[in-house]
């Protein structure tokens, strides 16, 4: 990840590149889903965990902007 995130800032000095810690964002998207319902073959569908994990990573983000 540093080695990528070297070369993102010397291709882009002027675009500031910010990490963001995914630990435990599974297990909130996966309580997530079981908050709105879904069945348990749903929750066990890794693309989806995924997507809604993505989804509450960038709503951290922005809430921090």
């Amino acid at each position: 990840v540093e080695k990528c995130i070297k070369q993102l800032q010397k291709h882009f000095p002027a675009i500031p590149i910010k990490k963001v810690d995914e630990r435990y964002t599974s297990k909130m998207a996966k309580d997530a889903m079981l908050e709105m319902g879904m069945k348990k073959k749903q929750r066990r569908n890794k693309a989806l965990v995924d997507e809604i994990a993505a989804t509450i990573m960038l709503q951290e983000y922005l809430k921090g902007l």
